[in-house]
């Protein structure tokens, strides 16, 4: 992902809400959102262009929600850290990060806790590019990334976003209340939040509105712009929520709700280039949402 939007615990009827926007080369070989045969109860999109990849692993993703008994629910998604200077080819694909944390690690596919999982990785945080990566077992949601400072965070009940920098934007749950991150939060961020609060806060389960949000096109003006080592022109161009050119732009815009009382809508919406509208796909279940079990 590139956009992800994140209201937790911010609604008495709402454990999670999720809006997020994945931008990519058009080129990239990739099948939407699905349950997957090959790993059950996972509900995701399959990335099929990752490099190095394990014989006989599955495809990668870039947001997923698995669906299990006994409270062992997960959600998970990534996006990169842009820096084309730190780019390196024999790095690990950032999807098989989130498939390890979704359908567990090792021979026995052990789930750790999201805590667990987090301090694992950050403890080798040379296997992958720069990445931003959010996990839960919607019990307690973490944050973590392998180009901050920062040790693994738990993220407290509020407005959460990433994008592209190594760092985190988030807000207390009340109305108005002041977003904060330890760098100038990016207008993509900050404008996209704004405008979560107010779906969250006005009509919570309307799925179009949260499309809506993640639909803007509007760039940053160029003193509000990050400095990430790409031209002037495509700072610009990648500084707005949507992204549609001919190469690269947004491919899928996602958005999952999961009430309290464990019910959940998960739907995709797809894009060719320029942002044509390619197709909608929409889920719904009942997710266990007692106390994660270790």
């Amino acid at each position: 992902m590139c956009l992800v939007l994140i209201g937790w615990r911010v609604h008495p009827e709402y454990r999670l809400i999720v809006a997020a926007n994945r931008d990519e080369f058009y080129s990239r070989p990739t099948e939407s959102m699905r349950w997957w045969s090959e790993v059950p109860g996972l509900l995701a999109g399959r990335d099929l262009g990752a490099l190095r990849k394990v014989a006989g692993d599955p495809p990668g993703t870039w947001l997923g929600l698995t669906r299990e008994d006994k409270g062992r629910n997960r959600f998970a998604t990534v996006t990169n850290v842009r820096n084309p200077k730190d780019e390196r080819g024999d790095a690990r694909s950032r999807g098989a990060l989130l498939m390890d944390f979704l359908r567990g690690t090792g021979d026995q596919r052990e789930l750790l806790t999201p805590e667990n999982y987090v301090l694992d990785v950050a403890a080798a945080p040379d296997d992958y590019n720069g990445y931003n990566v959010l996990v839960s077992d919607l019990e307690s949601l973490w944050w973590h990334s392998n180009r901050s400072a920062r040790p693994p965070q738990e993220l407290t009940p509020g407005f959460h976003g990433v994008s592209n920098g190594m760092f985190i934007a988030s807000a207390a749950p009340g109305p108005g209340a002041a977003f904060e991150a330890p760098q100038p939060i990016w207008p993509k961020v900050r404008g996209g939040l704004t405008d979560l609060r107010t779906v969250v806060e006005s009509d919570p389960g309307n799925v179009a509105r949260y499309f809506e949000v993640l639909a803007d096109r509007t760039e940053a003006p160029d003193d509000l712009l990050p400095h990430t080592g790409v031209p002037l022109r495509r700072e610009r161009t990648l500084s707005a929520r949507f992204i549609a050119n001919a190469l690269h732009g947004t491919r899928a815009s996602t958005v999952l709700l999961v009430r309290e009382d464990g019910s959940f809508e998960m739907a995709e919406r797809s894009f060719g280039r320029f942002g044509r509208h390619k197709g909608e796909e929409t889920f719904s279940g009942s997710l266990d949402l007692r106390e994660h079990q270790a």
